[in-house]
């Protein structure tokens, strides 16, 4: 449904896939996956559409640096700059990948000369669908403007959800 509905904005497979992925990533966390897991669902998922390549080799490329150790701003550039829907994807979920705080990854995910607002959206998705709000640290959601509306918000949506 995502990828159906990301095709009004973006015209290109890869563009529309990208945004199909983070949905299902999102979906597979919320039922209790890891990260790499749902990653890699997403991926098997990925690979029943026709165009898919570029957004899997994306998501391939952030397991693959994720899994060589210890983050750097380089490696995060290696997966491009988050301009365009692949790597933005890439870049988020590397950062959600190959960090053990959520602070960390956050931080990863922004601190680049890309399109860091896309990249940081993308990761804090990943990890608040992972950890919820629970995982940042207090200072941080003291200063977040409109807190009580977006938590009640946040809470109704969750209710509505597990009577699905």
């Amino acid at each position: 449904m995502a990828a159906r509905c990301a095709q009004t904005t973006h015209g290109h497979p890869t563009g529309y896939y990208a945004a199909g992925a983070l949905a299902a990533i999102v979906a597979y966390l919320t039922r209790g996956e890891s990260v790499e897991g749902a990653t890699l669902r997403a991926l098997r998922l990925l690979g029943r559409h026709p165009g898919h390549e570029e957004t899997s080799a994306a998501l391939n490329q952030a397991l693959d640096l994720a899994a060589a150790g210890d983050p750097t701003p380089e490696k995060v550039e290696r997966l491009g700059a988050g301009w365009v829907a692949e790597e933005a994807l890439a870049i988020g979920v590397y950062a959600a990948l190959v960090t053990h705080r959520v602070e960390d990854a956050l931080l990863l995910s922004v601190n680049h000369s890309g399109d860091s607002d896309s990249t940081g959206s993308i990761c804090g998705n990943i990890l608040g669908a992972r950890y919820g709000d629970g995982a940042l640290p207090h200072e941080w959601l003291e200063q977040v403007e409109g807190r009580a509306v977006i938590a009640a918000l946040a809470d109704d949506l969750a209710a509505e959800c597990l009577r699905d």
